[in-house]
């Protein structure tokens, strides 16, 4: 399926590793134009090096930024030219219980995973209005929704991206931009991989093994009883900020492998 998305330019914030550098590079497949956004120079090089061999395309460029304050942000925005799609991937979580989580640990993840989206979209909307074409996409995840008891902050800021992604929506109406949220669900990205790895190796077991005790006992309503790939997120990413995707529009999109039980 062709998905037109040849001679969009796309960003993608967070997109050294992870979900966010397998969407720039099912983006960059596709035949778009890509930015992608690390927190090092070296980080940034290496991607773009990697997703030039892995797309054969090579219209990818980088900028280094941290987005964890309105500083790194400032920053960016003073290097980012004109694009048709922004996606708000850049995230941070950490298993920490309720009583532990103190006020900087709140206000960081919030400033990390609300903020950034919002100032970045702050600045691209007006933009994406006036050019009467754009598709703003937050990567947020099931956890908006099935609210994990061991990162009640995350969890947090995940349910605030969808708040925002579908208030935008609202202010698109009679225009060609759309502004929707997907919602991934456990998902063996880089963070996650290596939190397997790690107890895998203090329980002496299997990452198989650490694998399906995870989706027994901590996300037993998942209907894959796996976790996703990165790929499998792309994909869904790349339909949604396609033109073929015109008709959705404030919609919160899942990729969770059915761990949500509720119908709405």
């Amino acid at each position: 399926m062709d998905l037109k998305l040849k001679g969009k330019k796309a960003f993608i914030t967070g997109s050294t590793a992870g979900i966010g550098f397998a969407i720039a590079s099912r983006l960059l497949i596709e035949g778009a134009e890509v930015i992608i956004n690390g927190r090092t120079k070296g980080s940034v090089e290496k991607a773009i090096a990697e997703l030039k061999s892995i797309s054969g395309n090579s219209n990818i460029t980088g900028i280094e930024a941290d987005l964890s304050n309105a500083e790194g942000v400032n920053k960016l925005i003073a290097s980012l030219p004109s694009i048709d799609i922004l996606i708000n991937n850049a995230g941070i979580f950490e298993p920490r219980t309720f009583i532990e989580i103190t006020d900087e640990d709140w206000f960081r993840f919030f400033e990390v995973n609300v903020m950034s989206g919002i100032r970045l979209a702050r600045y691209c909307f007006p933009k994406m209005l006036s050019n009467n074409w754009g598709r703003i996409i937050f990567i947020s995840s099931e956890s908006a929704v099935f609210i994990p008891e061991e990162m009640i902050h995350y969890g947090m800021t995940k349910t605030a991206q969808l708040a925002i992604s579908r208030g935008l929506a609202e202010l698109t109406k009679g225009t060609n931009v759309t502004v929707n949220s997907i919602l991934p669900g456990p998902t063996k990205s880089k963070g996650v991989g290596g939190f397997i790895e790690d107890l895998s190796r203090s329980k002496n077991i299997s990452v198989d093994e650490v694998e399906a005790d995870f989706f027994k006992n901590i996300r037993p309503t998942s209907l894959i009883q796996r976790f996703a790939t990165v790929e499998e997120i792309a994909d869904t990413v790349a339909y949604f900020v396609s033109p073929l995707a015109s008709a959705t529009n404030g919609a919160s999109i899942r990729v969770e492998g059915g761990v949500i039980k509720s119908l709405l």
